[in-house]
């Protein structure tokens, strides 16, 4: 594998998360995928607030409207991560909420979920999945499915090599 120089990004703060669980029957106890989000990212200079994590329905209008206020948030947060409402069942509205709000789509980071996904995990399985990445205003989103197993994958495969050098990009 290459070595990049963006790999030695090393931002001279910590990076600010916020985490929004999208589900009609996990609450902060049973939120396994938040959980393991928190856990995974405590390992490199990742903040998340108490109140920057977050459960709500699996509704549109909700999911909105908590991460437009995370847009306008003032606390300098830089990353949005939801997790849930990526699949095709009728209830799954996260992408349709999230899409929206996108200034740039990254889509390399679906396409490398599904093919992560595939190869490494579900098979073709991952055709069902709707993972998306990208930017608004100047912070990064990342919707990801709600199994911990699709978490641990987008975290540990894609978005920790990545966040430092995303945050720097976008914020320089």
């Amino acid at each position: 594998m290459n070595n990049h120089q963006h790999e030695h990004v090393q931002l001279e703060r910590n990076i600010n998360v916020a985490l929004l669980t999208v589900s009609d029957t996990r609450d902060f106890d049973s939120d396994k995928g938040g959980q393991l989000v928190q856990s995974l990212l405590k390992e490199i200079n990742v903040s998340i607030e108490e109140h920057h994590y977050k459960i709500v329905k699996d509704d549109k209008n909700a999911i909105t409207l908590q991460i437009k206020q995370w847009l306008e948030d003032n606390e300098n947060l830089d990353v949005i991560i939801t997790t849930g409402g990526t699949g095709i069942s009728q209830r799954d509205v996260t992408i349709e909420a999230v899409r929206p709000l996108l200034t740039k789509e990254l889509e390399g980071f679906g396409e490398l979920f599904r093919y992560l996904s595939y190869t490494e995990d579900v098979g073709t399985r991952a055709l069902l999945s709707r993972a998306i990445g990208g930017t608004a205003k100047d912070k990064l989103i990342f919707a990801l499915p709600g199994s911990t197993g699709a978490v641990k994958l987008a975290i540990e495969k894609l978005i920790k090599p990545e966040l430092n050098h995303l945050v720097h990009e976008l914020t320089k």
